[in-house]
């Protein structure tokens, strides 16, 4: 990890062109006599004519948002060991099983050529955990309420034209319906429909992975979940007040009580 590094915002400069001047004619130099091996430059998008002087500077860009652009500049030696950006997106689909009916909850796109059945789902936003995507997307998509019980699979494809030409990790996670009835988004969605788990696994007009899973899921369904789930526990981070979210398959009480 790189630690001797400084940020120069010109969200909080009083006269940007001055830090300008001082960046062009100053700055770099003096950052090199502290000591510094790294610098970041954040620039509102306001006042982006200010990366072009800092490109001449030796800057270069790191990450766009929508408010603002950020620039790296490496003082030290050998190649930059500053960490990348955004390499992935994540996407995340609800296989929503009714257990009392054995019918899982399928939809076709509106938006695509060939018209698949899969199971709803959508992108991860930035802080939203996995299971909550679920939930959120196959009730946007649905109306259907339901509630997280653990994860089915984890795709992994690269150079995903729909992430920009980056990597995409999609996952499958296992719903339970707390409703029923279906009132599904007409812009996203051209059927929805509860459709028998059997029908889902044999049937050929479903995506490859939605097949894959729906055997998956109908083997959990009649020999028992513990099968195939992947569940969830949360622990208490390093960092103080936060927790994350570890999933795994499910451990004898015996061995998870081993101290």
């Amino acid at each position: 990890m790189v630690t001797r590094c400084c940020l120069l915002d010109f969200s909080y400069q009083r006269d940007p062109s001055a830090a300008v001047i001082t960046l062009r004619h100053h700055a770099v130099a003096q950052w090199r006599e502290e000591g510094r091996v790294a610098v970041w430059l954040r620039v509102p998008i306001l006042q982006s004519r200010f990366a072009a002087v800092a490109a001449s500077q030796g800057f270069a860009f790191h990450h766009a948002e929508q408010g603002s652009s950020t620039l790296t500049l490496w003082l030290g030696e050998g190649p930059s060991r500053l960490p990348g950006y955004a390499t992935h997106q994540l996407g995340v689909a609800g296989a929503v099983l009714d257990e009392s009916t054995g019918k899982v909850l399928v939809v076709q796109d509106r938006n695509r050529t060939l018209n698949a059945w899969k199971f709803p789902g959508g992108l991860s936003n930035p802080g939203e955990d996995i299971g909550d995507t679920a939930v959120r997307e196959v009730f946007e998509e649905t109306g259907i309420k339901s509630e997280f019980k653990s994860i089915l699979s984890i795709r992994q494809q690269h150079k995903h034209p729909g992430a920009f030409g980056k990597s995409d990790m999609y996952i499958i996670c296992r719903l339970e319906p707390s409703s029923f009835s279906i009132s599904f988004c007409q812009q996203e969605c051209l059927r929805c429909e509860w459709m028998d788990l059997d029908e889902l696994a044999r049937t050929k007009h479903a995506t490859p992975i939605t097949s894959n899973v729906a055997k998956l899921l109908l083997y959990g369904y009649r020999e028992g979940f513990d099968k195939i789930d992947i569940t969830m526990r949360e622990f208490p981070a390093v960092y103080t007040g936060l927790f994350y979210k570890l999933y795994h398959r499910e451990l004898p009480e015996s061995y998870r009580n081993i101290t």
